[in-house]
């Protein structure tokens, strides 16, 4: 007996990095044994922001099943599909524009934060605007009752809940409300020190082969304070020491009382962790490049993916177009 269902996605922007990993693939391979879920690769809302950059969504989209399948995503266990096979999902989020209200949507925190962010772009569109409201259809067409986030995306979870309430008080009760659930997520920072992002250049992807590793790892920002090899460490503002934390656990203590004492240097605290992300990436990259060889069995899997998500957001259409009045037996 499953625990309820859930939806959960990632927009095809790049390649998924190991922020992506413990901040929300982790999470999917543990609650893909207890929950029935639903994987979606968003593209629709990649084009959100990246509206005139579509030649690499194609790639992006087979990278990040490839990426998916190598961490532990099984199809057995999950359905894993894109959200533009779906076509009902543009349905349900047309309907549900017709009845929210836009206050709403200008008061969403995170569309005021991307505008500041990405000022570089044109995003005062309706697709951005609206974006919120199709996200809402994703999770809804599914009528999932569970959504795994962090707590910065509690409002656009709020405003799907609110919008449910809001279907369902005007024609039927047919959607739930669902439920957040909060993931720890432990930090990663970037190898700058700053928020882990595609857009810094300060990641680490998931297919990185070991000399590139190597090189990334050699240019992490450590100690400013720390100029000489003997000078005493400060471990608790060093970037690579934060990756110690979370990847070499059995040697933290001792790591920060030998940087703290200038009994080791930045090079070799580099090479201790260059050693750890390796081994702890070299599973995942030989697992990632048999689905990347293999396009057939990957694309296939997607495709059966497509089927089990199509049935189930016809199944809800039904039911909503006659929850509205737009269902004719003739």
């Amino acid at each position: 007996m499953k625990a309820g269902r859930i939806l959960s996605g990632m927009r095809p922007t790049g390649k998924l990095h190991l922020g992506h990993l413990l901040g929300v693939l982790k999470n999917w391979v543990e609650l893909q044994n207890s929950y029935e879920c639903f994987f979606e690769i968003a593209d629709w809302h990649a084009l959100t922001t990246h509206y005139r950059e579509t030649e690499e969504v194609k790639d992006n989209v087979f990278n990040m099943i490839c990426d998916w399948l190598a961490v532990g995503i099984d199809p057995n266990k999950a359905v894993i599909f894109r959200q533009s096979d779906i076509t009902e999902h543009a349905e349900l989020f047309l309907l549900f524009s017709m009845f929210v209200p836009l206050p709403w949507l200008e008061r969403n925190p995170t569309y005021k934060e991307q505008l500041r962010e990405m000022e570089g772009r044109d995003l005062f569109t309706y697709g951005f605007l609206g974006y919120p409201v199709l996200q809402a259809a994703d999770i809804l067409i599914y009528r999932a009752d569970t959504v795994p986030v962090g707590e910065d995306q509690l409002p656009h979870l709020e405003l799907t809940r609110e919008i449910a309430r809001r279907f369902n008080y005007f024609y039927s009760p047919i959607f739930p409300e669902p439920q957040a659930k909060l993931s720890d997520v432990p930090e990663l920072v970037g190898t700058d020190g700053r928020k882990m992002s595609k857009s810094y250049g300060n990641t680490i992807p998931l297919d990185t082969e070991e000399e590139e590793l190597k090189k990334i790892v050699r240019g992490m920002v450590t100690d400013p304070a720390r100029i000489r090899r003997n000078d005493p460490g400060h471990p608790e503002v060093c970037a690579v020491f934060a990756y110690h934390k979370i990847f070499n656990k059995d040697e933290t203590e001792e790591i920060a009382k030998a940087c703290r004492r200038a009994e080791i240097g930045c090079v070799e605290c580099k090479m201790k962790l260059s050693e750890k992300l390796n081994s702890f990436l070299t599973p995942i990259r030989e697992k990632r490049k048999i689905y990347f060889n293999d396009k057939k069995t990957t694309w296939d899997i997607l495709f059966e993916g497509n089927k089990k998500a199509r049935e189930e957001a016809r199944k809800t259409m039904d039911i909503v177009r006659e929850a509205m009045g737009l269902k004719i037996k003739w």
